[in-house]
C-alpha cells in the first residue's frame, strides 16, 4: 500500500443529520455542491471524446441539458442518502475542472466512487487529491466500512488513481458493460475502513 500524506484538511457543511450537503477542502481542491450556475462548465468539460470514452455515464455529444439534468438530481440523492456528488474546483481560483461522487449503499455500508476531470487538468494530481478526501470523508464521517471502484481496461490512468489510495485489486468483470457499442472489462479494486486507517498512522 501506499503511505497517505494527510489526505483531508477540512470538513465544513457537514452535520449529523446529512441534511446539507457537505464541502471538502484539501491543499489544492475545493469540493462543493454542484448548482445551477454550473451546468454550461460542466458541459464543456464533458463534451470531449478523451472524458467521455473513460466515464461510463458520460453520452458524447454531451449537451447542455445533459448536465442540467443531472445536476438537478443531486439534491434529492443526498437527501435519500443514495449518493452525494462533489464538484472539484481549484481552491485559490475556483476554476471547476471535473466531478468525483459516491453512491451508497447504506444496508451494507459500502460505497462506490467515480470521478471524471476535464482533459485541461489531466496529469495534474487533481483526481487522487480529490478521491483522498472523499474516501476519508467516507470512512470518518459516513463511517462506511468498504469503498470500491471500478475502470475500463482501456483507462489505466483511472486505476492509478486508485492504487495511490491504497485501493486493492479485486478482480475483472469480463465484458461487463458495453461502451460505444463495445463490450468491455471492468478492473475492481477496493479499501476496507480498517485498511486506510493503518495507511493513515504509518
Amino acid at each position: 500500500m501506499n503511505k497517505l500524506s494527510t489526505p483531508l484538511l477540512q470538513i465544513s457543511n457537514w452535520d449529523v443529520e446529512m441534511t446539507k450537503r457537505p464541502s471538502l477542502q484539501t491543499e489544492r481542491l475545493l469540493l462543493r455542491p454542484f448548482t445551477m450556475q454550473d451546468a454550461p462548465v460542466v458541459q464543456k468539460l464533458a463534451n470531449c471524446k478523451q472524458v467521455t470514452a473513460t466515464t461510463l455515464q458520460l453520452p458524447y455529444p454531451y449537451e447542455l441539458p445533459h448536465a442540467e439534468e443531472w445536476i438537478q438530481t443531486h439534491e434529492t440523492l443526498y437527501k435519500d442518502r443514495q449518493q452525494v456528488v462533489f464538484a472539484i474546483t481549484l481552491l485559490d481560483k475556483g476554476n471547476l475542472v471535473g466531478a468525483i461522487g459516491m453512491r451508497t449503499d447504506k444496508v451494507h455500508e459500502n460505497a462506490e466512487i467515480g470521478y471524471w476531470v476535464g482533459v485541461d487538468f489531466w496529469n495534474k494530481g487533481f483526481a487522487t487529491e480529490a478521491a483522498r478526501a472523499v474516501v476519508e470523508f467516507a470512512f470518518s464521517k459516513m463511517e462506511l466500512n468498504r469503498i470500491f471502484a471500478h475502470f475500463m481496461v482501456h483507462n489505466p490512468a483511472s486505476g492509478k488513481v486508485m492504487k495511490k489510495l491504497g485501493m486493492q485489486f479485486d478482480g475483472i468483470m469480463r465484458e461487463h458493460v458495453k461502451k460505444n457499442g463495445e463490450f468491455v472489462d471492468l478492473h475492481l479494486y477496493s479499501i476496507l475502513r480498517k485498511e486506510w486507517q493503518q495507511q493513515l498512522i504509518k
